[in-house]
């Protein structure tokens, strides 16, 4: 498996047999795997979205949103208990305004699931943690 480091964004290759909560990046050499969710730019989305073969969940969001603030702890709960199924990821509307227009965000926050490059299911507005874990559940 194909898998992106959170930290210099270098593509691994895990064995399928190893367990991939164990895996180490072989360029910087830190954990593959934190337990939470990491700030995407527009310099290191496809790395993480196209080129990695963990599915991708995405929270497009802005520092002013309240719903966005609210949604925060649910998400980032949800990466510390949840990895490696999925890889979890924030997205700054205000600050990578290319990537809003690329996906054509016109509410935040929005919730999206990206599996090589592919979005296989998007949600607006915030979600409690139990509808989240559900709305998950439904591509694992």
């Amino acid at each position: 498996m194909i898998i992106a480091c959170p930290h210099c964004h270098a593509l691994n290759r895990l064995p399928a047999d190893r367990p991939l909560q164990d895996g180490r990046c072989g360029k910087c050499k830190h954990a593959l795997f934190s337990g939470q969710p990491l700030e995407l730019t527009a310099a290191n989305f496809a790395a993480h979205a196209e080129k990695s073969e963990l599915p991708l969940v995405l929270d497009f969001w802005a520092s002013w949103c309240g719903p966005c603030r609210s949604f925060a702890p649910v998400f980032a709960a949800a990466a510390a208990e949840l990895e490696p199924r999925f890889r979890f990821a924030k997205v700054d509307t205000e600050q990578q305004q290319s990537l809003a227009a690329r996906f054509a965000i016109r509410s935040i926050p929005t919730i999206m699931l990206i599996h090589q490059g592919k979005v296989l299911a998007q949600q607006a507005g915030a979600l409690p943690k139990a509808q989240f874990y559900q709305w998950l559940q439904r591509y694992s």
